[in-house]
């Protein structure tokens, strides 16, 4: 297959003595052990390669690393590119190894965006899994070509054909979700990331991605903001709540960023902060909280969060509007430091819409001069076109009389036949998923090993009678409060 032949201009050479003799060694023939660590020998192995496994180790130890990474983004000696006689199928693992050499070295020759755009359309996944680390480096380097280029959104495709050939799945977490989420998020392309964002993550592997802690959260983070952008309340706040209720030996500075986003999601989408936050609901709140779920959140989390401008405006949230325009006003600069001044004016926006819902749960009928002095509104007129939207986007269900009277009523149920098509359709796929991660669960080693253990601790045991077991339940309790404390 002909490929397009790279550039041959050279960038400006870097000023190291490393790369300086690196390149001089990978650009002269030499039958001696040090023509063993040039180019010319990099592209024999990797065109006679027997099997990805092996060149793999060879393209990693053949050199130190800093002489390796000059090496490998070097020309010929005879000034070719060694990518123009370099197939991108058969060469996958080789040609991998090269341009992400080139994409991080200084001085390297120019890498055209066109090659990088054609390797991410046509690489072989199965050889580039054997270089999780190489396909971290391509995937970093794509933005920085595009940047050098002019246009971060040139970035966008290559990384989802790099995204969606190399993940066995797109619900396989790989350091390139992160990359491509942020690239999105950076040129407001926010609907390019929905195909990605729209398969949830359900597998790890780090065989197959060298994954951090922090791609889990940075992944999930970018995710919450895309649809916040994109007012997709609902999943906004399930990406920031993952975010926020990742288990990890230390609290992330990324997490407590997902925590105020959630809370103002929250109180956008639902009125009330929705997660169990102990130290962020005001003790009034009592009741209300013991209502809602458990969530694991690091108890730092809270205790940073408490006391704090995003406290005060959940326990104002929504019916004292002085109070959460004063909050407002007093921390401006905070707010638009953080990025959640937009989020903070949005909930005070909505804010009269959930007092008027309270409201409809305990009366009946009701003057828009009462409702505009419950919500805080002065203007009648401003009351009626609420109270007017508010029925238009059915979030009431209510009649306006000619004399400002509104009268409350249950809405009637509506069930469509697309509707009820979509809920099974939705139960089917989420019944299959759970069928799958079963059988996952079930050859896993490690769960065979408790189980196992488990039953024979039962069986020593004797059975357990129904009425210890229910006083057993509480025991456990701790686990879900110790996030809390």
């Amino acid at each position: 297959m002909n490929q397009p032949s790279p550039s041959q201009q050279h960038a400006p050479q870097s000023d190291s003595h490393i790369q300086q003799s690196a390149l001089a060694q990978a650009q002269a023939p030499s039958s001696t052990s040090e023509g063993n660590a040039s180019l010319s020998s990099v592209i024999f192995a990797i065109t006679t390669a027997i099997s990805p496994s092996q060149l793999n180790h060879q393209l990693k130890n053949f050199a130190p690393k800093d002489v390796r990474e000059v090496i490998l983004a070097s020309l010929l000696p005879d000034g070719q590119d060694p990518l123009a006689v370099l197939d991108i199928q058969a060469n996958t693992l080789g040609i991998l190894y090269i341009i992400s050499a080139r994409m991080h070295t200084t001085g390297a020759p120019n890498l055209p965006p066109q090659y990088v755009e054609e390797f991410c359309r046509k690489f072989m996944p199965e050889q580039a899994r054997f270089a999780p680390d190489r396909v971290t480096l391509l995937a970093k380097g794509i933005p920085l070509l595009a940047e050098a280029a002019g246009n971060l959104k040139l970035a966008i495709q290559p990384l989802f054909d790099l995204l969606s050939r190399y993940s066995p799945s797109l619900s396989h977490l790989t350091t390139i979700h992160p990359i491509f989420l942020k690239t999105c998020m950076s040129t407001r392309h926010f609907n390019a990331a929905l195909p990605v964002l729209e398969h949830p993550i359900i597998t790890i592997d780090t065989s197959v991605s060298d994954l951090h802690y922090n791609d889990n959260l940075v992944y999930h983070y970018a995710g919450g903001m895309v649809y916040t952008a994109l007012k997709r309340w609902s999943e906004a706040q399930e990406f920031f709540e993952i975010c926020t209720c990742s288990p990890g030996p230390a609290a992330a500075g990324i997490q407590l960023e997902a925590l105020k986003k959630l809370v103002l999601v929250q109180l956008i989408h639902e009125g009330k902060v929705a997660i169990i936050l102990s130290h962020i609901c005001a003790p009034t709140n009592v009741n209300t909280r013991r209502h809602l779920p458990r969530k694991y959140v690091h108890p730092a989390l809270p205790r940073l969060l408490k006391g704090s401008p995003y406290s005060l405006f959940v326990n104002a949230y929504p019916q004292q509007r002085a109070q959460l325009r004063a909050i407002i006003e007093g921390e401006q600069h905070l707010f638009a430091n953080e990025k959640t001044l937009g989020l903070i004016t949005q909930a005070l926006d909505h804010a009269p819409r959930w007092s008027i819902r309270k409201l409809t749960a305990t009366y009946l009928t009701l003057h828009l001069s009462d409702i505009g002095q419950a919500v805080g509104i002065e203007s009648e007129d401003e009351v009626r076109a609420l109270i007017l939207s508010m029925i238009e986007s059915s979030e009431i269900s209510a009649q306006l009389s000619a004399d400002g009277t509104v009268s409350f009523f249950d809405p009637p149920a509506k069930f469509e036949k697309a509707d009820v098509d979509r809920v099974l359709a939705h139960a089917q796929e989420q019944g299959t998923l759970l069928a799958k991660l079963e059988k996952e669960l079930a050859r896993s080693k490690e769960y065979l090993t408790k189980a196992v253990k488990g039953k024979e601790e039962t069986s020593w045991g004797g059975p357990v009678d129904e009425d210890i077991a229910d006083r057993m339940v509480p025991t456990f309790s701790w686990a879900e409060e110790a996030g809390f404390a």
